[in-house]
């Protein structure tokens, strides 16, 4: 079991906003208060990896680093070709390859700099699940994998904890939040479906893993960011999720 928080220990919660919660309060959410000391719109756009060799095979990947297969560089170089009159100036990603792997093709497609690893957008440890099929699970760890079916990764031993995943998407966007201070433009993260998950719960202040949101390969997440003057909460929307350009979205297979 991680630790809870970011295990790089990079990067500490952000100070709190003005009008906002104490960052160490039960209710803490990167929500409209979060935000309202933001002095410029922002952009967000958080999309998944593309197809690996893992997810071809059906497998819980976690941080198992496989990389992207031939589809998943396809779906990637869409992602970037959507992207590219997005005015996104900066791009991060998670240190794993299926996901710095999609970066570097959406920065070559979308014509933005090389992109820039950050541990925090990294995948949850998948526990005693990773690297097994779901048929694999329900054979090996039956009593396990109905718990599973409830409570998510909450049930599976060794696996990153909804607290932890909460933690560290508040530190996400806290490190993104600095990032907008520094730059103009819209940012872009390319990270990983159960990472993208607890980024977008945390908008809501949601800590629980139900309900899922469907997070397909290259799929695109956009939060919008409007401030509003003397600090008053900011004005949040999510203008996309889990938008897959070029490719059919009913395709898309169950988060399980």
């Amino acid at each position: 079991m991680m630790n809870r928080g970011d295990p790089s220990g990079l990067y500490p919660p952000p100070g709190p906003p003005v009008y906002s919660r104490p960052m160490d309060e039960p209710n803490r959410a990167a929500d409209c208060a979060f935000f309202s000391d933001l002095s410029r719109t922002a952009d967000f756009y958080l999309i998944r990896h593309g197809e690996s060799e893992g997810n071809a095979r059906l497998i819980m990947q976690g941080r198992l680093d496989l990389p992207l297969n031939p589809r998943g560089e396809a779906q990637a170089a869409a992602a970037g070709a959507w992207l590219a009159d997005k005015g996104v100036t900066a791009l991060f990603t998670s240190p794993l390859r299926r996901a710095y792997r999609t970066a570097e093709i959406l920065a070559a497609e979308a014509g933005l700099p090389g992109p820039r690893p950050e541990p925090v957008f990294t995948e949850l440890d998948t526990g005693i699940f990773t690297g097994l099929s779901v048929e694999e699970i329900r054979k090996k760890h039956p009593g396990i994998y109905g718990e599973f079916r409830a409570r998510s990764w909450e049930a599976v031993p060794g696996a990153e904890s909804s607290a932890s995943l909460y933690d560290r998407a508040l530190r996400g966007w806290g490190f993104l939040k600095d990032r907008v201070r520094e730059t103009e433009g819209a940012l872009a993260v390319v990270t990983h479906g159960g990472c993208l998950q607890w980024m977008v719960r945390a908008t809501f202040g949601c800590r629980t893993w139900m309900p899922l949101l469907t997070t397909g390969n290259s799929g695109i997440f956009h939060l919008s960011v409007h401030p509003h003057p003397e600090g008053r909460p900011a004005y949040l929307q999510w203008k996309l999720l889990n938008h897959q350009p070029g490719f059919d979205v009913s395709a898309t297979p169950p988060v399980f």
